[in-house]
């Protein structure tokens, strides 16, 4: 069995907050698969949002839009 990572707690935070948008992203019609698959292919653009200080709402509303 392979021995888990330990993540920094920066990449636990983007991890957390990006469950967060995912959550607002089902709140507003995607699907959950739709929704991860989404930050899947755009994680750039969601991390640049976090580092920017979006809250998860927000950073779902820009997406939705």
């Amino acid at each position: 069995m392979a021995k888990k990572e330990k993540l920094d707690p920066e990449t636990e935070a983007l991890i957390a907050w990006c469950t967060e948008v995912e959550g607002f992203l089902v709140a507003g019609g995607a699907t959950l698969a739709q929704a991860q698959e989404h930050i899947e292919e755009q994680v750039e653009w969601f991390t640049d949002m976090f580092y920017e200080g979006l809250s998860p709402e927000d950073a779902a509303k820009a997406a939705l839009a």
